[in-house]
């Protein structure tokens, strides 16, 4: 039962972090569209931005570039999922995925151009919203979104695994490795494509029925949603909770953001309703308590600090706070409280889905996933004219929930006496080099890499993992190190992880989470370098020599 349950656990971290690979694209370009869309705006910028000008047409031609990945979300799930399942050769597995994709619409295309009746499509209409169709890639297909590339992105991943080292003849060479896997995938997709054929319809009819009864869910919903997107995070499960509403279709065709960004020249320029205009913004409200929430609970946590600590507590908090307040990164802090007072955690995803659920009574609905950057790029700004008072009330009530988290974490913490930062003996303020540590930095001296902190953290980081032979496999999302090792028992204590840099480590069986930050790609990299014992070298970064100074001078 247990080996099961490790491996169901293992199975949804790999998943979790091959579904973020191309989310990390998709701030960038959000964020773009919706400064283009507020650069070609006259009531903000008169005639300036008046169609036909030299700078209404520049925006004209950055927000069609910014839209790519929205319009082709599809294509970006299919190439970019199996990045993160491939065992090997996974820039060839992601080749593999496109081509097998495309084949597989291509197909259904065939299917539903002879028979679209016989399916009960329409297949005669024009692709579009309502009509159950898409166009990928230039394919008129059903419309599937990320759902169905993610589906073919799986498979995909499983024959490149299964028969990428297939033994064929000699004189069959040309075909082995990529070749052979797509040709086996070319003749499977003909059945999955038909059995979508038949299927996908009535679930298109679910999904539509799965919108309505979310959106009829009203207050209860978006409380509920808030609360389990955040009590998911310390597990690294989150991604099955917002991906499908902010990027897929639970609440609306195409996901949250992209739907928010086309319709945002339109609801810049009426006065209705923020909630009534888009219901479906209540799902999106979740990055309030980053905003507002959170700088409460940071200044309790400073408050409760011994008076002699407070200054380095300060320098601990203030950049984790801004990081979770303007980009919506919420791991760094979160992860100071919530592996010494799990409670605190608790009530603070309480309090973040409250705070949400309130706004929305309050009639606020929109795009606030992230932190304050998305606040102002993707709503504030372009909204204000119209919307000053629900934005004026979302402040207002924001700074109140402020005051409540200070309020109840100061209280928990003098209640019970949580070991919060600042608050510990004088003998854990600082920390020494271990005796991992050390080793790890002469083992980077004989590599020429004793300058790079991000190299020794990745070294220290696989040691206390158990070493190479204990790690079968690895992936990592926005801040964490995901791995999965053979034995769980050769794991290294918390303490050390953190002494080397990491926020905290997440356990569950066999499968690890080693919470890194925003250096998780660079530390990434160099992991998956010394796992396979290729030589690798890079001068430090400015920030880089920083941290070096601190480790030098026995500070980690």
């Amino acid at each position: 039962m247990t080996v099961s349950k490790d491996r169901v656990m293992q199975g949804m971290q790999r998943f979790g972090g091959a579904m973020y690979t191309p989310v990390i694209l998709f701030a960038f370009f959000g964020l773009t569209v919706a400064l283009s869309i507020i650069c070609k705006n006259e009531g903000f910028l008169g005639h300036l931005a008046a169609q036909g000008t030299v700078w209404h047409d520049f925006w004209y031609v950055v927000e069609q570039g910014a839209w790519t990945v929205f319009a082709q979300m599809p294509i970006l799930f299919a190439i970019a999922v199996p990045i993160g399942f491939a065992k090997k050769e996974p820039a060839r597995c992601a080749m593999e995925s496109f081509v097998i994709y495309m084949v597989f619409n291509y197909f259904i295309s065939g299917f539903l151009s002879l028979h679209g009746a016989s399916f009960g499509v329409d297949f005669a209409q024009d692709a579009g919203a309502g009509t159950g169709l898409a166009m990928i890639g230039g394919i008129k297909t059903l419309d599937m979104g990320m759902l169905g590339a993610i589906f073919i992105a799986c498979v995909t991943a499983w024959l490149h695994n299964r028969f990428y080292d297939t033994d064929i003849p000699d004189w069959l060479g040309i075909f082995k490795g990529p070749a052979f896997v797509v040709a086996i995938g070319f003749a499977l997709m003909i059945p999955m494509a038909l059995l979508f054929c038949f299927v996908w319809p009535a679930v298109q009819h679910a999904i539509m029925d799965f919108q309505e009864f979310l959106k009829s869910s009203g207050i209860f919903g978006v409380w509920a949603y808030t609360l389990s997107e955040r009590l998911l995070l310390p597990a690294g499960l989150h991604h099955f909770i917002y991906l499908p509403f902010i990027y897929g279709p639970a609440v609306c065709d195409g996901g949250i953001q992209a739907y928010w960004l086309q319709h945002l020249s339109d609801f810049s320029t009426s006065a209705q309703s923020l909630r009534d205009m888009f219901p479906e913004g209540g799902f999106a409200l979740h990055g309030n308590s980053k905003i507002f929430g959170l700088p409460g609970a940071a200044l309790a946590i400073y408050m409760c600090a011994r008076p002699e600590k407070r200054k380095k507590t300060a320098a601990l908090l203030i950049p984790a706070t801004l990081t979770a307040m303007l980009c919506g990164i919420t791991e760094p802090l979160e992860f100071t409280f919530l592996f010494v007072a799990p409670l605190l955690y608790l009530v603070h995803s309480v309090l973040a889905a409250t705070l949400a659920a309130t706004l929305y009574s309050l009639g606020l609905a929109g795009n606030f996933g992230g932190g304050l950057i998305d606040g102002f790029v993707q709503n504030w700004i372009p909204l204000f004219a119209y919307h000053a008072g629900t934005y004026l009330m979302q402040i207002g009530v924001g700074l109140c929930f402020t005051a409540i988290y200070f309020v109840t974490f100061r209280y928990l913490i003098l209640r019970f006496d949580y070991a919060t930062p600042g608050r510990t003996a004088d003998d854990v303020e600082d920390k020494l080099f271990t005796k991992a540590d050390y080793q790890a930095k002469k083992e980077m001296e004989e590599m020429g890499l004793a300058d790079n902190a991000l190299a020794i953290k990745a070294k220290v980081f696989l040691d206390c993992l158990g070493g190479p032979e204990n790690i079968k496999e690895v992936t990592n999302c926005a801040t964490r190190l995901r791995v999965t090792v053979a034995d769980p028992d050769r794991i290294a204590a918390v303490s050390k992880f953190t002494k080397a840099g990491a926020f905290g480590l997440v356990k569950n069986g066999h499968a690890v989470q080693v919470i890194v930050g925003l250096s998780v790609p660079q530390v990434r990299g160099y992991f998956d370098a010394l796992l396979k014992g290729e030589p690798f070298g890079k001068k430090p970064e400015p920030h880089e020599e920083k941290v070096l100074a601190d480790a030098s001078s026995g500070i980690v």
